[in-house]
């Protein structure tokens, strides 16, 4: 069992981040945000997969009036949305300042552009007022100029002490509501800035991996970071930074943190790889299962095994599990027998279960 560090406890509106309390899984919007209609359409997505916290960019149109426009859109996104909202600023801390007179629940800021101290004084006395969390988020792609000439490229080092030096400036202000992340695109560094950075801190950690790439590499290099992380027993909140719909990023998040045994939403299906010995078709069942479950919150393990080798045991160890013979298959719920049903017939008479058995699990929830 994964011991995790225990941080301080900031709330990013109701959603508690750090000192114990579960890891939650955030995403961004990628609409544009003077589009409120199309954001709150994304929010609400995000929010019935699972999104506990969303970011949204705050952009800084050239035009004044373009400027308004978006502002007043965060405001309606602010208050419509039904999760907590983080303003994403960069470049200019007066964003920061109208975000947060607007009802953002968190803000993110990014050491290597966002300005010098006074302008982190004037951030931080208003967030402060207003009980916001600030998030130091250093990315390696933007770090400061004078750390990168001292280190010479992005570095964890480099990273830790552009994170260092901005909380040093929120501390100096009475600001401890912080939460920081130290991202990168590699996953070997992302990870190493995270762990040294976990050295230096007891602030919940915002854990992920920067421009992690479309679906399916992203997936991969978020899960190897995001999960060397979790088994270290650092993050505090994850995100999966994947180049298309961010509500995939939500359903990965909770794949991984199930992977780690981390979060109990959603169905968790193991399958066998396959081998001569199969007798169902395992890989079309597993695929089948994943597209028509992918509503359901209840914390399912549902195995599908192709052969008697470690099929019955697999099958009988999830909560509910098939496992293939030549001709039928036997379904096991709860670890006992149910029955042998034909394999043509296995498929619709797992799902028929798995949504039973979900049924009966919401209703003892209540």
């Amino acid at each position: 069992m994964t011991v995790r560090k225990l941080t301080r406890r900031v709330m990013i509106g109701d959603v508690p981040v750090g000192g114990g309390a579960p890891i939650s899984v955030q995403s961004m919007t990628n609409t544009p945000t003077e589009d409120a209609d199309a954001t709150l359409e994304q929010i609400n997505r995000l929010a019935e997969a699972g999104c506990r916290i969303v970011r949204v960019a705050v952009p800084n149109p050239k035009k004044d009036h373009l400027l308004q426009k978006t502002l007043r859109a965060l405001k309606e996104i602010i208050s419509s949305s039904p999760i907590p909202v983080v303003a994403d600023i960069h470049f200019d801390h007066s964003l920061a300042l109208v975000a947060l007179e607007a009802g953002a629940q968190g803000l993110r800021i990014n050491p290597g552009n966002i300005g010098g101290e006074q302008k982190v004084e004037e951030v931080a006395a208003s967030a402060r007022d207003r009980g916001v969390p600030i998030r130091v988020g250093v990315n390696a792609g933007s770090l400061q100029k004078d750390i990168l000439a001292k280190y010479g490229h992005p570095t964890a080092e480099a990273m830790v002490e552009s994170a260092l030096e901005e909380i040093k400036m929120l501390e100096k202000q009475d600001f401890y509501d912080i939460k920081v992340s130290v991202k990168a695109s590699s996953v070997p560094l992302t990870v190493e800035a995270y762990r040294l950075m976990s050295e230096k801190v007891d602030y919940p950690m915002h854990v992920g991996i920067s421009e992690a790439g479309p679906p399916w590499t992203g997936t991969i290099r978020s899960a190897a970071g995001i999960g060397a992380l979790l088994a270290e027993g650092i993050g505090d909140t994850i995100r999966v930074s994947l180049a298309g719909d961010p509500v995939e990023e939500v359903r990965v998040g909770y794949a991984i943190l199930r992977a780690m045994e981390l979060s109990q939403r959603g169905p968790d299906i193991v399958a066998c790889p396959t081998c001569a010995r199969a007798r169902i078709d395992v890989a079309a069942i597993a695929a089948e299962l994943e597209r028509r479950l992918a509503h359901l919150k209840a914390p399912l393990r549902i195995a599908v095994m192709g052969c008697a080798v470690n099929g019955p045991g697999e099958a009988r160890e999830a909560d509910i599990g098939v496992a293939g013979g030549k001709t039928r298959g036997v379904l096991f719920r709860e670890g006992e027998q149910v029955g042998w049903y034909a394999k043509e017939e296995l498929l619709e008479v797992l799902l028929s279960e798995v949504e039973r058995m979900a049924e009966e699990i919401e209703m003892e929830d209540g």
